[in-house]
Formats: C-alpha cells, sequence, structure tokens
C-alpha cells in the first residue's frame, strides 16, 4: 500500500473540492484586493468611515501605550534626578557663592561711588583741589596719630596742605615723598587746630589727644556757653586750612570747653582731597618770623 503522501488529490472528491475552493477564494481575494485599491487610488475619502472605525477600535490600545511610555520617562527621570542630585547641589552652591560675592563687589562699588560722588559735591571751583587720594595707611594702635597717603610730590602734594574727606578735616601734611605724603591726623597731640562754632562763631581750637580723641578748648575762659552737640569748623586763622570745614563736634562739656568726637572720622575715610593752603604767604611769613626768634631765644639764655 502506497504513503498516504504519495496519494493524488483526484482519488479523493473532497480533497479536490478543498482544493478548488482554495483557488476561488484566492481568484476573490485578489480581484476584491484590486477592486478596493482601484477604489481608494481613484476614490481616498471612500473608506474613510472603515478607517474611523479602525481608529476607534485601536484608540484604547494607544492610550495605554502612551501612558505607559510616559510614565516610564517619569521613572527614568527621578531614577537620573536622584543620582544627579549631589552633581547639582554643588553647582549650584557654587552658583550661589559666586552670586554673593558679586552682590558683595557690587555694594562696595556702590559705596565707593557715593564716597566719590559725596567729594564732588565739596570741591569748591574757586579754589579747587591739589588732588585727592586714598588713605593707605595709619598708627591706629601709636599715641601718635599719622595717616599715609597714595600720592605725593609728583601730584602736587607738599607739606603743609590740609586733607579733608566728605565729613570734615583729617589733618594736614608734614612729609611728601614721589609717591606718598604723610599726614598729622587732628588727632595728634602735637595738631592744633583754630575753629569756631557753626551757629555763632565762638572762637576755639581743637587739639588731640593721647588716646585718640579731642579736645575742644575756648580762647576767651569765663563762663563755657558750649552744649553738647555743637558743630565747630575751621575759622581760617593761621593761614593753612580753609574757613568752614567741620572738624568736632561736642560730646560732652567741661569747664574749660568740651570733649568732642571728629566730624569725619578716618578710619570710615576711604577718599580723601588735599588742598590748597588758605593763605600760603602768612604761613611762609609766620615761619621766617619763628626762624628769626629761634637764635634771639638762644642768646637771651
Amino acid at each position: 500500500m502506497a504513503r498516504w503522501q504519495d496519494r493524488r488529490p483526484g482519488f479523493s472528491r473532497r480533497a479536490q473540492y478543498g482544493i478548488f475552493r482554495g483557488y476561488v477564494v484566492a481568484v476573490v481575494g485578489i480581484a476584491a484586493g484590486a477592486v478596493l485599491l482601484i477604489v481608494s487610488l481613484t476614490n481616498p475619502g471612500a473608506f474613510g468611515f472603515a478607517r474611523a472605525i479602525a481608529g476607534e477600535a485601536a484608540h484604547p490600545a494607544g492610550q495605554a501605550g502612551a501612558e505607559a511610555r510616559a510614565g516610564s520617562q517619569t521613572v527614568i527621570a527621578a531614577i537620573a534626578a536622584y543620582f544627579n542630585a549631589g552633581r547639582q547641589n554643588a553647582a549650584l552652591r557654587r552658583e550661589v557663592a559666586a552670586a554673593r560675592a558679586n552682590a558683595l563687589g557690587m555694594q562696595a562699588v556702590r559705596q565707593e561711588n557715593q564716597r566719590l560722588k559725596a567729594l564732588i559735591r565739596i570741591i569748591d571751583p574757586a579754589a579747587p583741589p591739589i588732588t585727592s587720594a586714598r588713605l593707605i595707611g595709619s598708627t591706629a594702635s601709636s599715641t601718635r596719630r599719622f595717616a599715609v597717603l597714595s600720592v605725593g610730590t609728583r601730584s602736587g602734594v607738599r607739606a603743609g596742605q590740609p586733607v579733608r574727606a566728605a565729613a570734615g578735616l583729617i589733618g594736614r601734611v608734614i612729609e611728601a615723598g614721589p609717591n606718598t605724603a604723610r599726614v598729622l591726623m587732628v588727632t595728634d597731640p602735637d595738631n592744633v587746630v583754630p575753629v569756631r562754632r557753626a551757629s555763632d562763631g565762638l572762637p576755639a581750637f581743637v587739639q588731640g589727644r593721647a588716646d585718640g580723641r579731642i579736645d575742644i578748648r575756648l580762647i576767651n575762659m569765663g563762663i563755657n556757653p558750649v552744649r553738647k552737640g555743637d558743630v565747630f569748623v575751621t575759622s581760617g586763622s593761621g593761614g593753612i586750612y580753609p574757613p568752614g570745614i567741620p572738624v568736632a563736634i561736642a560730646t560732652d562739656v567741661r569747664r574749660e570747653g568740651a570733649g568732642g568726637r571728629l566730624a569725619s572720622d578716618p578710619a570710615d575715610a576711604d577718599f580723601v582731597l588735599v588742598l590748597p593752603m588758605f593763605q600760603p604767604a602768612a604761613v611762609a611769613a609766620l615761619a621766617e618770623s619763628e626762624q628769626r626768634a629761634a637764635p634771639s631765644a638762644e642768646i637771651a639764655n
């Protein structure tokens, strides 16, 4: 007996009918596909309802897939952010530190501009200053009170010239080099500044103390008219300091005058002006008379 796979379909009518139906279905499918293809090319909108039905049927699956992708991306982003948190925090700390440094720098520049504007406002066009300078040093721990300027003879600075800040008098130049100058401050015991009370012109003089403070001493002794808060300005006597520069403010009244504080604290004065002497001829004449009197005093002794 022959094997089954070697038998021909003609021996079974059922097999023949099955093969025939298969051919018929294939031919009908090809014809239908060709018709649908032709219709879709000639009239693309004819099968819009079919595409809509297919889209509605696929909508739940597509939405579920989109939500799954979004959820997976969120989880991945959260994991990445967790591992990058340390690096991001370090970068943020560096940015905050840089922003704080920039803010401090801007504040310092703003304060410096305010001081410079204050100096510009006090400049007298009729008597312009010699130059402007910085206070680059001082003797705060000594009984003597000196300061160092950042300019010298190359900028026109000479001994005897007054030095003032925006708020008031600082002192006078006693030595000048090419690029620096030494200032005898108002708080030095050897510095005596003729002053007057700003309200009524009461004459007095300001003298420094060994502890860095100042004394306001009246010229005319008697009843002390000084009151706490009185402002004293330069009088112009002696020819060194121009009149009207604030010098001291009375703080505690005494029998012979008052103790006081400087109108301008040198510790807060970054920029100063070097002024010309008020009456240089009078100062020169006084110095010459003192030199002439010195030999006479030695002979008398």
